[in-house]
């Protein structure tokens, strides 16, 4: 079983910015494509990046520009980076790990507000 852990959420004010992180427990992290999600109150859950066992990330077209992910498979983290942080960035963002299965972590709630 894998236990994922998201953390490195919290209050910021508009323009600020936030790396979120992502811990997973047991090996084969590496074997793992890590995806971040986020949901507002009152929206559907929706992809922010993705990054696959290689490296290789992706972004919806929404979500390009602010925000970055990354991993460090020798610390069986992944990160979201957030940039210039917007009120409508508002939302609980969650880490889903795909490999032979999915696993998601409780999120993180990140709120952006003066």
């Amino acid at each position: 079983q894998v236990h994922v852990v998201e953390s490195g959420g919290g209050l910021v004010q508009p323009g600020g910015s936030l790396r979120l992180s992502c811990v997973a427990s047991g090996s084969s992290f590496s074997s793992f494509t890590v995806n971040w999600h986020r949901q507002a109150p009152g929206r559907e859950r929706e992809l922010v990046a993705a990054i696959s066992v290689s490296g290789t990330t992706n972004y919806p077209d929404s979500m390009k520009g602010r925000f970055t992910i990354s991993r460090d498979n020798t610390k069986n983290t992944a990160y979201l980076q957030i940039n210039s942080l917007k009120p409508e960035d508002t939302a609980v963002y969650y880490c889903h790990l795909q490999f032979l299965g999915d696993y998601w972590g409780r999120g993180t709630q990140v709120t952006v507000s003066s």
